[in-house]
Order: C-alpha cells, then structure tokens, then sequence
C-alpha cells in the first residue's frame, strides 16, 4: 500500500492543527505540525526520504514571521505553500504570494474549503512531481515563444537559454498562457485551470502569480511586457516575432 502524502503545518494554534489532522487525515493525508517558525522551518528544510507535499503556512507565527519562513524556504525548496492570513489583511496575501506562496486562505475560513485547496495544490505538485524525471525525449513537445521556452513534461522555463525557477503555480500559470499564446486567457479560466478554483471576489492570487512571472521572466525581445493585460477581459502571453 502506497504511503500517504504527507503535509506539514506550521501554525501556533494547537487546537487548528489538529483540526487539520483530523480533517486531513480523513482525506488521506498524514499530518504533521510544528507550532513555532524555528521547528517549523527546520522540519520543512532537513532532507527526507519522502519529502513534504505541500507545506500549510501561518503567517502570524512566534519569532520569525511566516514571510520570513517562507524567504528562508524559497531559497532551497519548491515545495508548495499555502499561506493562512488574517482576514481582510489584503497586503499579507499580496506580500505572501510576491515572496513565493502558491496559494492563500484568510483567517477565520471554512476548514473545508482549506481542504479543497490542499486538494488542488497536491494534484499540481503531483503532476510536477511526475514530470521531475522526464527524459529529454518526453521534453519534445516544448512551447516556443519568440525566447521563452516552457518544457511542459519537465516542468522546466528556459529564457534566451538560461533557466528560470518558478513555483508550482508559476509554472501551471505560464503553461496555460503558453499554449494559447496570443489568445485572451480570462481571469477566471486562469483561476479554475491554475489554482483548481472559482475566482472569489477581491481575489488577486492569479494577479499576483502574473506579477511575479513579469518580474521572472523579463521584458519580451522587443522590450515590451511578454505577459499583458486586457482589460476587463484577462491576459495574454504575446508574441512578438512571427
């Protein structure tokens, strides 16, 4: 029998984290908890022989912050985060998704709806982890636009030839824009495809996530942005050479 996925959760609630056990466990997953940001980074970053799937962040933590837990983590690890910030604090999920975290959840929430998320964030890491290995032959089918190379089945981003590191989010975002390249990709497509969701009102994660693939990614070869908005209507990835 295959082992189940395992997810940490860094958060000083304990009487959250074991909701979370408990509500997790029923969906499969093994849970574990670290309640200060030290033990949690710690147990995130030592190498394991089965790695974390997905890491549940608060950003309210004791000592170090979540933004600071989630800097130190994104200098070794891709791991998928999802971040838990106080409700109405729209510039804690702004900031967090800037700094890497692939999703949000405001405080106070529905405990299901967090379950929802995990499920989406681990059927992305689950495909990104599946194509860790692809062969350079599994890597044929590359999207090309002008100098940006997205290699779906390896998960890889190369610009003018020089890799660029994105998250999971990151990734499925720009892949979905690659593939209709030069077509309007709503917000709400983008949302549903990217994160495994409807788009909420006030919502800024796929903003957010487009944000940081501008900053990744650079300016197109002409100079201009690769990633444009269409206002009222979505983005598009450009082309820029025929």
């Amino acid at each position: 029998m295959a082992e189940p996925p395992q997810i940490l959760v860094i958060d000083d609630d304990a009487e959250l984290c074991e909701l979370l056990a408990e509500l997790l466990g029923q969906e499969g997953y093994a849970v574990e908890s670290a309640r200060d940001a030290i033990s949690g980074l710690a147990r995130a970053q030592e190498e394991r022989e089965r790695p974390f799937t997905l890491v549940v962040l608060d950003v309210m933590l004791p000592g170090l912050n979540g933004f600071e837990v989630l800097t130190r983590l994104r200098q070794s690890s891709r791991v998928p985060v999802l971040m838990l910030t106080a409700r109405g604090e729209d510039v804690d999920r702004i900031v967090g998704l800037e700094m890497g975290a692939d999703d949000y959840l405001p405080k106070p929430f529905n405990p299901r709806e967090l379950v929802a998320r995990v499920r989406a964030l681990h059927r992305r890491a689950s495909h990104a982890g599946a194509a860790a290995g692809a062969s350079a032959a599994e890597a044929q089918g590359a999207l090309a636009v002008d100098d940006l190379e997205v290699l779906p089945a390896a998960r890889r981003v190369r610009v003018r030839g020089e890799e660029v590191r994105l998250t999971t989010a990151e990734f499925d975002l720009l892949e979905v824009l690659a593939r209709q390249a030069g077509t309007v990709v709503s917000r709400e497509d983008l949302a549903r495809r990217v994160l495994g969701r409807r788009l909420a009102a006030y919502d800024r994660g796929i903003d957010m996530h487009v944000s940081n693939l501008r900053r990744k990614l650079g300016p197109g070869p002409g100079g201009g942005e690769r990633i444009k908005t269409v206002r009222n209507a979505g983005y598009i990835l450009a082309r820029e050479r025929a």
